[in-house]
C-alpha cells in the first residue's frame, strides 16, 4: 500500500526493554514469596536456625554493645549506655586515621599486586610447555600452606640477625650490616604486604586461569590473521573476556585483606609503634588487650558495613553474569 501511495512505510517503535525489579522491590516481595513457598522453607529451617544462633545473634549483640561503655569490672550487666559516643570517639581519634591509612595501603597494594602477579602466572601456565604440571604445583604452595606457617616463614626470612634476606644481601656485598625490617616503622608494613602478596597471588592465578580457559581461541586466531600483535590481542580480547572473573577476584581479595588478621598479628602484632596496625588487629587489641568491648564493637560495626558494601557488589557481579547468560 505504501508503494502505491508513495508514503513511507510506518515502523513501530521498539518495545521498551523490560527490567527486573530493583533491590527494594525484591525485598518488598520477599514476605509474599515466603508465604507462597512456606513448605519449601521447612527443609532449610534447621540451617536457618543455626545461622541465627552463630551469625545473626552475634551481629545483633555486637551492634547493641557498640552503644555501651564497658565498666571496669567487665560485668556486662553494669554496662553504661552512651549512644553514639563510641563511634564519635573512633572517627575523631588520631589512631583511627593512622590505622585507616595502614588498612588502605595494606588492602590496595596487596589486592593490586596479587591480581597482577596472579594474572601473569595464569598466562604463563595456560600455555603448553615441559614441566607445566610441576610449575603449577609449585605456584600453588603459598596458597596451600596455612597463614601461621607462612607468617613464621617470612618472619624468619626478615629476621635482622639470622634471616635469609639479610644474609644474602651481605654475601652479595649489597649492604655492610644487617637491616632491621620488621623492627623498622617504615619497612614493616611494606614487608608484610610482600608476604601477603606471596600468600594470595595463587588464588588470583586459579581464578584467572579458569577465566582464560573460557576465552574463545578463534578470536585470537582471527585477530592474528588481521595483523593484531600480542599486546593488542591481550588488551582487546583477553582482558574484556576476563572482566567478570576479574571483578569477582578483586572483590574477594579485598574482602580477604580487610579481614586478614593472622599474618599481621603473628609477624608484628601491629607494631612497631602501631606502624602495621590495621582495623582487624586494632579491634582485637581494643577488645582483648584493653577490654574496651564497646569501642571494639563500634569498630567492628564500621568494618562490617564496609565489608557488606563490598559483598553487595560481589553478589551483584555474580548475578550480572547469570543475567547475561540468561538473556543470551
Amino acid at each position: 500500500m505504501s508503494a502505491i501511495t508513495g508514503s513511507q512505510p510506518t515502523t513501530e517503535p521498539p518495545a521498551p526493554e523490560e527490567r527486573g525489579p530493583g533491590l527494594a522491590g525484591r525485598i518488598a516481595a520477599l514476605p509474599g514469596d515466603i508465604a507462597r513457598h512456606w513448605s519449601d522453607y521447612l527443609y532449610i529451617l534447621p540451617a536457618l536456625g543455626i545461622m541465627l544462633v552463630v551469625i545473626a545473634y552475634p551481629i545483633f549483640y555486637t551492634v547493641r554493645l557498640s552503644f555501651y561503655s564497658t565498666p571496669a569490672n567487665l560485668a556486662m550487666d553494669d554496662k553504661i549506655w552512651i549512644g553514639l559516643d563510641n563511634y564519635r570517639r573512633i572517627l575523631t581519634s588520631d589512631s583511627f586515621r593512622s590505622v585507616t591509612r595502614n588498612t588502605l595501603e595494606w588492602t590496595v597494594f596487596s589486592t593490586f599486586f596479587a591480581y597482577v602477579i596472579g594474572l601473569g602466572a595464569a598466562l604463563v601456565i595456560q600455555r603448553e610447555f615441559p614441566g607445566r604440571s610441576i610449575v603449577r604445583g609449585v605456584l600453588l604452595i603459598p596458597w596451600v600452606i596455612s597463614y601461621v606457617s607462612a607468617a613464621y616463614i617470612w618472619k624468619w626470612l626478615y629476621h635482622s640477625d639470622y634471616g635469609l634476606i639479610n644474609d644474602t644481601l651481605i654475601r652479595l656485598n649489597i649492604v655492610d650490616q644487617n637491616i632491621n625490617i620488621l623492627d623498622n616503622i617504615h619497612r614493616a608494613l611494606p614487608a608484610l604486604i610482600i608476604a601477603n602478596i606471596w600468600k594470595e597471588f595463587p588464588f588470583a592465578m586459579i581464578m584467572l586461569l579458569a577465566g582464560l580457559q573460557g576465552v574463545p581461541d578463534q578470536l585470537h586466531r582471527a585477530a592474528k590473521v588481521d595483523g593484531a600483535g600480542t599486546w593488542a590481542r591481550f588488551w582487546h580480547i583477553t582482558m574484556p573476556q576476563l572482566k567478570s572473573v576479574s571483578v569477582v577476584t578483586i572483590l574477594l581479595l579485598m574482602l580477604t585483606n580487610l579481614n586478614s588478621f593472622t599474618l599481621v598479628w603473628v609477624m608484628t602484632g601491629g607494631g612497631p609503634a602501631g606502624s602495621t596496625d590495621i582495623w582487624i588487629t586494632q579491634i582485637y587489641q581494643l577488645a582483648f588487650g584493653r577490654t574496651r568491648f564497646g569501642v571494639a564493637s563500634a569498630y567492628s560495626v564500621i568494618l562490617f558495613l564496609i565489608m557488606m558494601a563490598l559483598g553487595y557488589f560481589y553478589v551483584k557481579a555474580l548475578t550480572r553474569g547469570d543475567a547475561e547468560r540468561e538473556g543470551a
